[in-house]
């Protein structure tokens, strides 16, 4: 009976401390998603009335998806803004554990977190479901409002900061103004002539671009940690 008495505690204290801080690390980050989304908004109407007038294609659109998704075409670029709805805590190699802030309490570990991928317009467009998306920056939030930014080359932000940077929405515009001129800077390269030199008749019925070539910009990127550079934004 005893030990059993045990476990119910050890319930109970769980659901006490790690299970709340949860729930108000996850209030957290949806509510500065909320924000986040406001801001997509915002920026596409300020953006559209600076270039009325000209090529009608280089126009931003803003479209909320869901609760926990919202994306921005950039001309003939998307960038797809992306809340998961779980908290997570950093792996025992991230650099994070390694700020006071962590050391001195371990639950400030735990973090929503809002993925900024870029794709093609295009690919939406022409369904092209082969086609490749890159992630560019994911945003950490805890139950203090706590934040850093952990990205390519100029999209991070120094772990260091993690415990003194509070989130704010300057923070964000500054954010979603970076990952813009990223991705508008980030071009699409030509695929090497041997991975496209040979097509069947049914991919060139299906159309080649289509089935036979994965687009992505730098074709075939993936997100390795070799190009994970961290800066502060005061250098950009």
């Amino acid at each position: 009976m005893r030990e059993s008495e045990d476990k119910k505690l050890a319930i109970i204290d769980t659901l006490k401390t790690k299970s709340v801080l949860k729930q108000k690390v996850y209030d957290n980050t949806l509510g500065w998603f909320g924000e986040l989304k406001d801001i997509l908004k915002n920026i596409s109407k300020e953006v559209n009335a600076s270039v009325s007038g000209l090529d009608p294609r280089i126009k931003m659109e803003y479209t909320d998806r869901s609760t926990f998704d919202a994306q921005l075409k950039v001309a003939g670029d998307i960038l797809l803004f992306s809340m998961h709805s779980n908290i997570f805590q950093f792996d025992r190699e991230h650099p994070a554990w390694k700020t006071p802030y962590i050391q001195k309490n371990k639950f400030n570990a735990y973090s929503g977190i809002i993925n900024i991928y870029n794709f093609l317009a295009d690919s939406f467009k022409y369904s092209r479901l082969d086609d490749l998306g890159y992630l560019i920056a994911r945003i950490f939030i805890n139950h203090e409002n706590q934040y850093f930014v952990e990205g390519k080359r100029q999209m991070g932000m120094l772990f260091s900061n993690f415990g003194n940077e509070e989130i704010s929405r300057i923070a964000l515009e500054n954010i979603i103004a970076t990952a813009i001129q990223y991705s508008l800077e980030f071009d699409l390269l030509v695929p090497p002539y041997d991975t496209v030199k040979i097509a069947t008749v049914g991919q060139v019925e299906a159309k080649i671009q289509h089935s036979r070539i994965i687009t992505g910009k730098r074709l075939g990127f993936q997100f390795n940690s070799d190009d994970v550079l961290i800066n502060n934004y005061n250098e950009l």
